[in-house]
């Protein structure tokens, strides 16, 4: 019987910069929440799917789709994260991604997404460490 699904999260950054990746690992599969800046929100889901790599089957390779809400841009966290974590855990992994500072600057929209990234590197760090890949791969 499920203990149920295990919860982790990794937070890095300050004040409208800060970066929450949070996870929700069920029995199978893995929901990561990226969220940050001023106004947390749905800007972009993702969907990665663990996959034998078409070059060498032996090693595993994902195939991921995103839908972004009009006008945001987390599709380009979402995706390429969605896909990390299929192709590094071997589990189905669903992104949702919404990060904004009103008025931000440049240098302050690139710290957003380092910050992001960083979160969701941490993040997958300890989602490797404490998640085996599902069976249904075998």
């Amino acid at each position: 019987m499920s203990e149920g699904p295990k919860k982790m999260k990794a937070i890095v950054g300050e004040g409208k910069l800060r970066v929450y990746a949070i996870a929700v690992v069920p029995d199978q599969g893995v929901i990561v929440h990226l969220l940050g800046g001023e106004v947390s929100h749905v800007g972009a889901v993702a969907l990665g799917i663990p996959r034998p790599s078409l070059q060498d089957p032996a090693r595993l390779s994902a195939t991921s789709s995103v839908i972004t809400v009009v006008g945001h841009k987390e599709d380009e966290i979402a995706k390429p994260l969605a896909d990390e974590i299929a192709r590094t855990i071997g589990r189905t992994a669903v992104v949702v991604a919404g990060i904004h500072a009103e008025g931000a600057s440049p240098e302050e929209v690139a710290t957003l997404a380092a910050n992001a990234w960083e979160a969701a590197r941490r993040l997958l760090a300890k989602l490797g460490k404490e998640v085996s890949p599902d069976k249904e791969l075998s």
